[in-house]
């Protein structure tokens, strides 16, 4: 079966930087747009940011955020700079089929999911 982890989670402070990792089994990333997704307690899940099969990566946190591929090794990665306490969620990495632009931010086009990944930083 398909199936995503997430790892690289932890506890962080203000300012501090994570980097997140989805390993995928039974599907190739490469061929799938692979967002990032987040829900803190009380919230809905909100798009992060999302790798495009073919290239391009976009994010929703005005830069501090950055998402890549590692084809040879079948991973993608959240890389999370200058922390905030608002950034404390849960994380999760998911893949869908190629994407239209408009798609890539609704996780109802997104196929296959992640367990989650709890990231808290701290002030």
């Amino acid at each position: 079966q398909e199936q995503l982890v997430e790892s690289g989670g932890g506890l962080v402070q203000a300012g501090g930087s994570l980097r997140l990792s989805c390993a995928a089994s039974a599907l190739t990333f490469s061929r799938y747009d692979v967002g990032w997704f987040r829900q803190a307690p009380g919230a809905d899940r909100e798009f992060v940011g999302v790798v495009r099969w073919r290239g391009g990566s976009q994010d929703s946190v005005k830069g501090r955020f950055t998402i890549s591929r590692d084809d040879a090794k079948n991973m993608v990665y959240l890389q999370m700079n200058s922390l905030t306490p608002e950034d404390t969620a849960v994380y999760y990495c998911a893949a869908g089929g190629p994407l239209s632009s408009w798609q890539v931010t609704n996780e109802r086009q997104y196929k296959y999911w992640g367990q989650g990944t709890q990231v808290t930083v701290s002030s």
